[in-house]
């Protein structure tokens, strides 16, 4: 495969819920039974280490999943727990584990939105955000926590949520990225939860690091990771061209933009899709590009600044 070929997704991914797999040594990861059209098969819980070892990701409120994960480090001690970011497919399965572990939570810190929100928009209360998580531990970019034979480095990774962090083990050259980055599919990013200019700077500093092994916060573990970011980088270049060609024609609405460029969604899916097309229009709008009356919502209209 060239690297002009479109996103080389890989969705072969046949972990079973509940079943520890050790994908590389000092890796393993437990599948949680969470499996829709935003999750792929589950949200991938990882255990860092062994001996003493870090979780990262305890996954949504699940009780079987909390116990699959405690089952998985028996005779082991937890030491850390870690989240990449405060998704309810995430990270409220925190508290089951610390309550059993007594292990510190290390995040970015509580949810919070990449933006204020606009008087004009609802606030949407099935976005997902889990709004009781409160990390024990805040770290920030180039935060550094050692274990006992492991040590991760905190990546700064806003754009899917504004908290999100990856987790480097530089050292073995392996990156926990959360949801920021996953083979099976393209991340989603909805404003105000996200923001597509973050993503995209995100996805820039990603590909100047040396890590090459990523763990995804859902499917397979992506070999060649800064190459295949350099794929999503041109894919999201290519939405923005299509949105362009689209808003060249004349003025228009997002779900007339969303059913011209999204040929055969998923039904299910159209409203996040939507959603990131108002990513990639507050991006575009805010370098001048693209024009609106009023601020960039969902329900907006659209066209060409110098139409």
């Amino acid at each position: 495969m060239s690297d002009n070929d479109d996103v080389p997704f890989n969705r072969d991914f046949p972990l079973k819920p509940g079943i520890v797999e050790e994908v590389r040594p000092g890796v393993r990861r437990v599948l949680c039974n969470n499996p829709s059209p935003f999750t792929f098969t589950g949200t991938v819980s990882y255990i860092v280490g062994r001996g003493n070892v870090a979780i990262i990701d305890p996954g949504p409120d699940d009780e079987a999943h909390a116990a699959a994960l405690l089952d998985a480090v028996s005779g082991e001690t937890v030491s850390h727990i870690f989240v990449t970011h405060t998704h309810r497919d995430h990270s409220p399965n925190t508290a089951r584990i610390k309550r059993s572990t007594g292990a510190p939570v290390y995040a970015e810190g509580p949810h919070r939105a990449s933006r204020p929100r606009f008087e004009s928009e609802k606030h949407n209360p099935e976005s997902g955000a889990d709004r009781d998580f409160a990390p024990d531990i805040r770290i920030g970019h180039g935060d550094v926590v050692e274990g006992d034979g492991w040590r991760l480095e905190a990546v700064a990774t806003p754009g899917h949520t504004a908290n999100h962090l990856a987790f480097a083990w530089s050292e073995r050259k392996f990156n926990f990225v959360g949801d920021h980055v996953m083979g099976w599919s393209t991340s989603i990013v909805a404003p105000p939860d996200g923001s597509m200019i973050d993503y995209m700077e995100s996805l820039d500093r990603l590909a100047a690091r040396e890590e090459d092994v990523y763990f995804s916060g859902h499917g397979p573990e992506i070999p060649d990771g800064p190459r295949f970011v350099r794929f999503l980088i041109r894919h999201r270049k290519a939405r923005e061209a299509s949105i362009l060609h689209r808003l060249a024609k004349g003025e228009t609405d997002i779900p007339t933009m969303v059913r011209a460029i999204y040929i055969g969604i998923d039904p299910r899916l159209t409203t996040a899709a939507g959603y990131s097309v108002l990513a990639h229009l507050e991006d575009l709008v805010a370098r001048g590009v693209v024009a609106t009356d009023g601020d960039p919502v969902i329900g907006g209209t659209y066209r060409m600044a110098n139409a």
